[in-house]
């Protein structure tokens, strides 16, 4: 018998100075079994640091959800689609191939790719002459060590605050808190 995903609710408090976007978001993330806090939390830090997409891409007519993402490797694990169904924002976690990211450039107006791992940059170094020709992907690295403080926070019960000021964002629960400062690698 396979292995059911482990549901995690969180409350998610955004307070995006930078983009003047202040909204709550009640979201259900999936962990898939194959996947772990660290990289969960990754793709709750992505969704938090474009939510302001909703209303500068979308005017606030979009939706901006989690995907199947490793239940399914044709579907983002977030996405931000408008109100006819386009998919605007296509974001992925860790560090995939370039075929998927290729793919996603040619389905959405934006792909954005979060890498977290110790091993990103060597990651990086075998796979940024692949990717340099696709103009709509961005690739942001978040620090081993930040991903994995974030991991901490993760409770299948989460209300978590984060705020975005002067391109650093700070998570907390109300008893902890981490700033997560994004290095651009593309």
């Amino acid at each position: 018998m396979a292995l059911k995903s482990t549901i995690f609710k969180a409350n998610l408090a955004v307070a995006d100075i930078d983009h003047s976007y202040y909204a709550d978001h009640a979201l259900t993330l999936a962990r898939h079994p194959s996947e772990n806090d660290e990289r969960m939390m990754v793709r709750l830090i992505a969704l938090a640091l474009n939510a302001h997409k909703l209303d500068s891409v979308c005017h606030g007519d979009g939706v901006l959800g989690f995907g199947a993402g490793l239940s399914n490797p044709d579907d983002p694990d977030v996405s931000l689609r408008d109100f006819t169904g386009r998919t605007r924002v296509w974001i992925e976690v860790g560090q995939p191939e370039e075929k998927p990211l290729m793919k996603a450039c040619g389905k959405a107006d934006e792909v954005l790719l979060y890498c977290f791992s110790h091993a990103a940059g060597i990651w990086w170094k075998g796979i940024e002459n692949k990717l340099a020709r696709l103009q709509n992907l961005q690739v942001w690295r978040i620090p081993s060590e930040t991903s994995q403080a974030v991991a901490k926070l993760a409770q299948r019960s989460m209300q978590l605050q984060a705020t975005v000021q002067e391109n650093t964002l700070t998570l907390g629960d109300g008893k902890d808190s981490i700033d997560i400062e994004l290095q651009r690698l593309k």
